[in-house]
């Protein structure tokens, strides 16, 4: 399989979905939305716009299965899974707020190999594969050579369920605020790896994650210089439900932070 050619059909795949979830997005009724849980929200341009990825991706790899949050289609492949969140950030879309993304990740056996995440307000494509530099817009993009916490802008995200683990966070985020110049929450986790992956901040750390929140952008991140870790420092992040990604020099630092309150 030649992942560059692949690459230039999912990213026009990933524009097409964008280009629906902007046009919905101006005449968006929140009353249509639903709720799978908690906080957990889902509409009609979710679900459609994951229809259309997997449309096109089917024909592009047939032999493929897939992983997605709104369970459109759901098999495992035997080799090639892709790994879908169309919509990363549907609070945000609801509210009309503008970061949000569509995220697609392609997985052969265990190894994530492409990765894709387009964000839609600022027509933003990252992107990135196996062996090759990762892209924004055409253009090489490169994790910051920040090498201290004091001097990084970190990223994280608040988790919108599972509250057991709330007072260790609420902590380990008010030393966090004490120790950089400062903390960012998207709301979208696939931006915040890409904006990680391309220098604009120095870490991204968030638990509670799924799959398909994550999967595009660790690609992005480790093909531009960066590192990807669990909370315990492990290589396994994609479905242990928590994650530090950095610039690769502050990660020993952001680890013995985080261990303190995990």
């Amino acid at each position: 399989m030649h992942l560059e050619n692949l690459a230039k059909q999912v990213i026009n795949v990933s524009k097409e979905a964008g280009d629906f979830i902007r046009q919905e997005r101006k005449n968006f009724d929140p009353d249509k939305i639903e709720y799978k849980g908690l906080n957990d929200m889902v509409s009609y341009v979710d679900k459609t716009a994951e229809k259309i990825i997997v449309n096109h991706l089917e024909k592009i790899l047939p032999e493929a299965g897939f992983i997605t949050e709104e369970k459109t289609r759901n098999q495992l492949g035997a080799r090639y899974n892709w790994i879908i969140d169309p919509l990363d950030g549907t609070t945000n879309f609801i509210h009309g707020v503008p970061t949000y993304s569509v995220s697609i990740a392609l997985k052969e056996y265990e190894e994530l190999v492409f990765g894709v995440v387009y964000e839609i307000n600022l027509d933003e494509c990252f992107y990135a594969w196996k062996d090759a530099p990762a892209c924004l817009n055409g253009k090489e993009i490169k994790v910051s050579n920040i090498p201290a916490v004091s001097r990084g802008l970190i990223a994280t995200g608040f988790p919108y369920y599972d509250f057991g683990k709330q007072d260790a966070y609420i902590a380990l985020f008010a030393e966090l605020m004490k120790s950089c110049h400062g903390l960012r929450r998207l709301g979208s986790a696939a931006v915040d790896l890409a904006y990680t992956a391309c220098g604009r901040f120095e870490a991204f750390y968030e638990y509670n994650l799924n799959a398909w929140d994550i999967a595009a952008g660790l690609v992005i991140v480790k093909q531009a210089g960066g590192q990807v870790v669990n909370f315990k420092g492990g290589d396994e992040v994609l479905n242990t439900r928590e994650l530090l990604a950095t610039n690769g020099k502050i990660t020993g630092e952001m680890l013995e932070i985080i261990q303190k309150h995990f």
